[in-house]
């Protein structure tokens, strides 16, 4: 991923106002290694349940603020990430909704998916699998892996700028 500056993050939000992006918080972006990430994706320190991600669309990044639900999962329970279909326990997962960009979100129009709580899919895929000889090289796993989350994040984000 291209680094982004704080500029670009405020300015790419496509379901917030100016000032909801004016007084969001930042993570630290000079400690980002942007060549092991498809997107940026962090929790919001001050505010409950409000998460963002901005990604890399077409040399432009496109922004969107999430809200997670309150309500969790039974414990016990195993949940998969739609972004980078990897199964965790139920508390590790969690549904996010973002409001859909334009008119639409502000008429209250919502699309939903669940994502790895943390917003780590990045981190996940890139661990390798371990090497058997019947299987695919483990970098080869972890390339499609890579492509996986690029298709996926970009559906959902499709879905959130469609009014």
């Amino acid at each position: 991923m291209q680094p982004l500056t704080e500029t670009e993050i405020r300015a790419s939000l496509v379901n917030a106002s100016a000032g909801e992006a004016s007084r969001m918080t930042l993570p630290g972006l000079h400690e980002m290694l942007w060549d092991e990430r498809e997107y940026l994706g962090w929790i919001d320190s001050k505010v409950v349940h409000r998460a963002y991600i901005v990604q890399w669309r077409d040399g432009s990044p496109v922004g969107m603020v999430l809200r997670a639900t309150e309500n969790r999962m039974r414990p016990g329970m195993n949940a998969m990430c739609s972004l980078c279909q990897t199964q965790r326990p139920a508390g590790q997962v969690s549904m996010f909704a973002a409001a859909r960009a334009g008119e639409a979100g502000r008429n209250g129009n919502t699309v939903g998916t669940y994502i790895c709580a943390d917003l780590s899919c990045s981190l996940t895929i890139r661990i390798a699998p371990p090497a058997y000889d019947m299987q695919p090289d483990p970098a080869e796993i972890v390339q499609r892996r890579i492509a996986t989350l690029q298709t996926r994040l970009s559906a959902f984000t499709d879905s959130v700028l469609t009014s």
